[in-house]
């Protein structure tokens, strides 16, 4: 019952900035349910599958490959491009806590006479760590496109 509670607060706060980013892209007023909840099934997938205890990298590939697929069948139905959807529901996804500590040492690491190896080692893991996540979320979500839109066989 609490993971239920915790996954419907995460639907709900990640629906609202990807409302919030769909209106910034001057996306239509009919649209903007559509990429709530795109945003919201997407973050409380990942969410779910970092709780079963997959790393946080692939829980977000396989978000963002169902934020694909879920905007590709939006897409369909009312005739309008799959991005128009995903890139306001995968906004809430960006690792912005891991890009901000990799700043924060970087500026702290130069800051210094001397290097620090715990500073070279914070850098160094969310830097990474940041780069694979946003590498996820572009491939994952691409990757039900190229899949869908195909004209040929998969070989």
């Amino acid at each position: 019952m609490n993971l239920i509670l915790s996954l419907l607060n995460d639907a709900l706060f990640s629906a609202i900035p990807a409302v919030g980013f769909a209106m910034v892209f001057n996306v239509p007023k009919r649209f903007l349910p559509y990429c709530a909840l795109a945003g919201a099934l997407g973050h409380s997938c990942r969410t779910l599958l970092l709780h079963v205890g997959l790393p946080i990298e692939w829980a977000t590939f396989v978000a963002a490959a169902l934020v694909g697929l879920i905007t590709i069948g939006f897409a369909k139905r009312h005739l309008a491009p799959p991005l128009m959807y995903a890139v306001a529901a995968i906004i809430p996804m960006i690792p912005g806590t891991y890009a901000f500590n990799t700043v924060i040492a970087l500026v702290q690491l130069t800051a210094q006479s001397e290097v620090s190896p715990e500073l070279t080692s914070a850098v160094i893991t969310n830097g990474l760590k940041t780069v694979f996540i946003l590498g996820a979320l572009s491939v994952g979500l691409a990757m039900p496109s190229l899949l869908y839109f195909r004209t040929r066989a998969v070989i």
